[in-house]
């Protein structure tokens, strides 16, 4: 049952990240695209996951209920559904993603 749940899981991760590489790259034109894909992706998954263990756990302990942990995950991602809103504009559907400016 874990390794069926574990499967889900992964399923889950592959839906989204697949349109997230897709989308990054028509956003930014090929000369920039290296840091302008890399540089947020690596503060995301980097800063924001990496501390999330160490600061739900400081959460935790400072309020001494279980479940205050799961506050910061819930803020970080509405975080980043409301910058996300706010600040990406659509892309051109007729753009071309070739190594072309």
């Amino acid at each position: 049952m874990l390794v069926f749940l574990l499967v889900i899981l992964v399923i889950y991760v592959t839906m989204v990240y697949a349109p997230i590489g897709a989308y990054l790259v028509e956003m930014f034109p090929a000369r920039i695209r290296y840091t302008s894909m890399s540089l947020p992706y690596h503060i995301g998954n980097g800063w924001f996951g990496g501390f999330l263990p160490s600061i739900a756990f400081a959460i935790v302990t400072a309020t001494g209920d279980i479940y205050a942990g799961l506050w910061y995950p819930i803020i970080i991602a509405v975080m980043s559904l409301v910058i996300g809103t706010l600040l990406l504009k659509d892309t051109d559907p007729n753009a071309s993603i070739s190594h072309e400016d």
